[in-house]
């Protein structure tokens, strides 16, 4: 029976063997369920990056330039960090470079996967039911903030672990623990997130909106994967 098992943060992927198997990214506030509502609206593409300046060289070829800095928008980009943005009818059809601090690092600490997907809240039973054709052994990657775990990310990998039990086996103490807090949490999440050290750096981002949308389960039918050019797609 092949596995799940969750990373807690970016900063222990190097400990995992990372070769032949799937890795799912994590950034419920914000970066993946920017990247899932804007993909499952009408965004042609998303290319998660690093650096700030590789999303202004993309921007200057006529790509719009998307992310944060610190839960904040870069100075001269088009799209900040909120889902609401990418939803926005000036990003439909449209290809985004995106940075951010934590998601896009996340999803370049992963190049070594046999596939990357990128999954929130908004898109869990659809990436559970994609995970179950694969055959594969999976790592939920949970980027956390600046090298520590984020609550939020926990939840999720806790209920995508869950979802996945009846064909994949689960491993590991973290996943175990994701899992268990999940279980605690899912009857209220946005009651239990109160206490996220990372919600409250945003809750006064988008007049309050982001978090509750963020958090709100299976909005979108659709899968997120990184494609060869390393753009991130809708199949």
């Amino acid at each position: 029976m092949n596995t799940i098992e969750v990373c807690l943060t970016h900063e222990l992927i190097h400990q995992h063997e990372l070769e032949g198997k799937v890795v799912v990214i994590t950034d419920v506030f914000r970066a993946t369920s920017c990247i899932v509502a804007g993909l499952a609206t009408g965004v042609k593409a998303i290319k998660p990056l690093i650096e700030v300046e590789d999303c202004r060289t993309l921007q200057a070829e006529g790509w719009l330039a998307g992310g944060e800095r610190h839960a904040q928008l870069i100075e001269g980009f088009d799209l900040d960090n909120s889902p609401f943005s990418y939803m926005e009818e000036r990003a439909k059809g449209k290809k985004v470079a995106m940075t951010t601090t934590n998601g896009t690092l996340a999803v370049n600490k992963s190049m070594a996967a046999d596939e990357i997907l990128a999954a929130s809240f908004g898109n869990l039973t659809a990436t559970v039911s994609y995970l179950k054709t694969l055959q594969k052994d999976v790592i939920v990657l949970a980027a956390g903030w600046k090298g520590r775990p984020g609550l939020e990310d926990v939840l999720f990998a806790g209920a995508l672990a869950l979802g996945c039990q009846e064909f994949l086996q689960t491993v590991g103490d973290s996943t175990h623990l994701a899992i268990a807090g999940y279980d605690v949490a899912k009857g209220n999440l946005l009651e239990y997130m109160q206490r996220a050290s990372h919600l409250h750096r945003l809750k006064n981002l988008s007049g309050g909106k982001d978090i509750p949308f963020c958090l709100e389960i299976d909005q979108f039918d659709v899968v997120v994967k990184l494609n060869e050019a390393k753009e991130l797609v809708a199949l």
